[in-house]
């Protein structure tokens, strides 16, 4: 870090009264629901991009100019004060994003886009903007990328409405390619039922339009958000508040004739209906919903399956298994308490349980040779407790236990392919596995409450 930097950055820092302002934003967003913003680009000044710049990752992914964090921070005043300029003169393009793919199942795999690091930093100021004044505006049953919110809030939330409301079936249904078919145009008139600043609105269109590069080919962007960036998260809720949540608060539940509720968590989203009548009219609305936004459901994900207390009854009297549904990598199905009372169970979903155990060999193999144990083995550690972190939900135990079992053996087996000599008998293992313990599994999240959901 070289000296003028650390001189200059404190100074930068206490300058910007930008949070101080998206405060007083939120507060008039609450206040005047129908208010539109019309000066918000001047917020994006140098001591709150700097402010953005400290709170991304100091070791992700760099964009296609492979500049990194540490290196656009050792002369983060000047940078700073060109990229701002720029803006201002509204001479600011954002660069293409550097196309990457990560497994998303055993036959495909999730594009992502990694952008520049100067364009993660705006992106991380536009989104906090936007975020002072969306927050107010969404609903409760959006869970994604929202303070204090998460996928266990969502299922959460799920466990509480079919325990406690008259939940009968479940409306199952999947956005095919979301985050790469969102329409320009209509995300760019959602934002301006609440934005009427051109500024702002031009910088959120380049990002949209800035494209990609995948290999060597640059392509164009003509639908779709920058998913892998700060603000993709952001503008999809945006998106999906005026297209999915609004509509189904202010129509769908004027429309059917019983109980109706829906939880959506990003691009994933559950309803939860009273009468099939409703769950089927309710299927066939949203289909025809984002058809007109130009978007559309997987034909073979979405469906409508009756659930709830009386499901296990009725499958034994029709002879079928009881029906399932699969929500954030929890299969959800029809329990019974200890006192024989009807509980909404949950289990690590089986196409979730095996993507883990499969990444989770590969991983040990991978690393078996690098070097001694003792310098991965708090690596696998830390994954055991992640892995329990998320999945960790009561009545996920039996899965919790089995990954745990599945993890060990892996261990055993790796650890005696690491030359042509065996290094462990099962009782040496055990024996070893005692001085260098691995995490038990463990409940974090306990949904056997009966605390209402607002």
């Amino acid at each position: 870090m070289r000296k003028g930097m650390s001189q200059r950055l404190p100074y930068i820092e206490v300058e910007t009264q930008t949070p101080t302002k998206l405060a007083l934003i939120s507060k008039r967003a609450r206040r005047e629901p129908s208010y539109q913003f019309t000066c918000l680009a001047h917020l994006l000044d140098i001591g709150f991009l700097a402010r953005c710049y400290y709170q991304l990752g100091r070791n992700r992914a760099s964009g296609i100019d492979r500049v990194t964090w540490k290196e656009y921070g050792e002369d983060l005043g000047s940078n700073l004060e060109r990229l701002v300029a720029r803006m201002k003169a509204k001479q600011y393009k954002p660069k293409p994003s550097r196309r990457s793919y990560i497994p998303k199942d055993d036959h495909s795999k999730r594009p992502l886009g990694i952008p520049s690091l100067e364009d993660k930093i705006v992106q991380k100021g536009i989104s906090s903007i936007l975020e002072a004044i969306y927050e107010a505006d969404f609903l409760d049953s959006s869970h994604g990328f929202r303070p204090e919110r998460s996928c266990h809030t969502a299922i959460n939330a799920v466990d509480k409405l079919i325990m406690m409301r008259p939940i009968n079936h479940i409306v199952e249904a999947d956005i095919k390619g979301f985050f790469d078919n969102v329409p320009h145009d209509w995300m760019m008139k959602c934002l301006g039922v609440r934005i009427k600043d051109p500024s702002f609105l031009l910088l959120v269109r380049r990002f949209l339009k800035a494209g990609y590069v995948d290999g060597r080919v640059f392509v164009e962007t003509e639908k779709g958000t920058p998913q892998g960036g700060n603000l993709s998260p952001i503008l999809s809720n945006i998106f999906l508040h005026y297209v999915l949540d609004l509509w189904f608060e202010k129509c769908i539940k004027k429309q059917i004739k019983g109980k109706g509720y829906l939880i959506r968590y990003a691009d994933d989203f559950v309803c939860m209906v009273q009468y099939k009548e409703d769950a089927q009219y309710i299927e066939q609305a949203i289909q025809e919903r984002f058809r007109k936004f130009g978007l559309e459901l997987h034909a073979e994900k979405t469906k409508v399956i009756s659930f709830g207390r009386y499901e296990r009854e009725n499958a034994k009297r029709q002879k079928r298994k009881a029906n399932t549904f699969d929500f954030l990598g929890f299969t959800h199905y029809c329990g019974l308490s200890r006192k024989g009372k009807f509980i909404v169970g949950r289990k690590t979903s089986r196409k979730k349980f095996r993507k883990k155990c499969k990444e989770m060999n590969q991983w040990l193999k991978s690393v078996r040779n690098t070097g001694k144990v003792k310098i991965w083995w708090p690596i696998l550690q830390s994954k055991l407790r992640g892995h329990y972190q998320y999945y960790g939900i009561s009545g996920n135990m039996p899965s919790l236990k089995q990954y745990h079992r599945i993890t060990v053996r892996l261990v055993f087996k790796w650890l005696n392919r690491r030359s042509q000599c065996k290094s462990f008998n099962w009782e040496g293992f055990n024996q070893y596995m005692k001085h260098y313990t691995l995490p038990k599994p463990c409940i974090v999240h306990n949904m056997y409450t009966l605390s209402p959901v607002t």
